[in-house]
């Protein structure tokens, strides 16, 4: 079936409202800036790239060509041009994909994307590298890597920070970084435009063997991520939430399909499929999501 392409997507258009809240948050945060400017003078982004380009395999129609086509397409379809060099890196023993770069962005993919993934599992996990690179969220998340390195230099004040402040700023970033993976799903399904391989591929980053894949499990998962919206967290303190999501590199994959199967069961998302004018669409994170109440704490820090 021939997918849709969003010309002119502005991936503002569909953030997760938490995402929107936990990113002003952050933006409030005493010594960021400054903390931004000296991230970027100590070369944080060029070490990046240099590391990538220096010891991947970087990706040609030729040589991966299954990940090769997933990205020229999921680029294609969510109107990021120029494409963004690709890269393949070692297995890690679950999937694993990465965007680097704020001036010339770079994306990866491990070897376990390319063989647990189906082609259009790839262009969701591809989309949700394309919205970070749209969504100018990469230098956040590489000070968000970076920054348990940091943290000696910033607690001796030479940013003119102290290690309270660094700390919160730690506390904000990790909190936006989960956050933001919500918006980075929501740009994950308008790439492979199937809720069901949305779910599949969010199944296989928890660990699941596609051997394991089938109505059943998947039918199990979806009623497990619905029903997570419905678990209280009112037992523990804001603190105790909050280091919860610390570990922002887990995959979270139930609380993620939790969150996206509510975009498609609000409407929104098929708003996005029968636009005729992208213009048109109001900012989805304008729209609250009443029965999430206890995810509050994430952005009022």
């Amino acid at each position: 079936m021939t997918k849709r392409v969003f010309l002119g997507l502005n991936t503002v258009k569909c953030q997760h409202p938490y995402d929107q809240k936990a990113l002003a948050t952050l933006n409030k945060m005493p010594g960021l800036p400054l903390l931004l400017k000296k991230v970027n003078e100590y070369g944080i982004d060029r070490l990046l790239r240099m590391q990538i380009i220096g010891s991947e395999f970087r990706v040609t129609p030729q040589n991966f060509p299954k990940l090769d086509d997933a990205f020229t397409e999921s680029c294609q379809i969510l109107d990021l041009t120029p494409k963004p060099e690709l890269y393949l890196f070692r297995g890690t023993g679950h999937i694993q994909t990465n965007a680097v770069g704020v001036e010339r962005s770079i994306v990866s993919a491990n070897l376990e994307a390319m063989e647990w993934y189906s082609p259009d599992e790839l262009l969701f996990a591809f989309g949700c590298e394309i919205a970070r690179i749209k969504g100018k969220y990469i230098a956040y998340q590489q000070m968000a890597n970076v920054m348990p390195l940091l943290k000696n230099v910033i607690n001796s004040t030479t940013f003119g920070l102290g290690g309270l402040a660094a700390g919160g700023i730690e506390v904000a970033l990790a909190n936006w970084m989960m956050m933001s993976k919500f918006t980075c799903d929501r740009v994950g399904l308008l790439a492979c435009q199937d809720i069901n391989v949305a779910i599949t591929a969010l199944m296989k980053l928890a660990g699941l063997p596609s051997e394991y894949l089938n109505a059943d499990t998947i039918a199990d998962f979806q009623t497990q991520a619905r029903e997570f919206s419905t678990i209280s967290l009112d037992n523990l303190d804001q603190f105790t939430k909050i280091l919860s999501f610390m570990e922002y590199r887990f995959p979270w994959s139930v609380m993620r399909a939790c969150e996206l199967l509510k975009w498609v069961d609000s409407g929104e998302y098929e708003k996005f499929m029968q636009a005729e004018n992208l213009e048109q669409i109001e900012n989805s994170g304008d729209s609250p999501i009443t029965d999430s109440e206890d995810w509050q704490f994430m952005s009022s820090w």
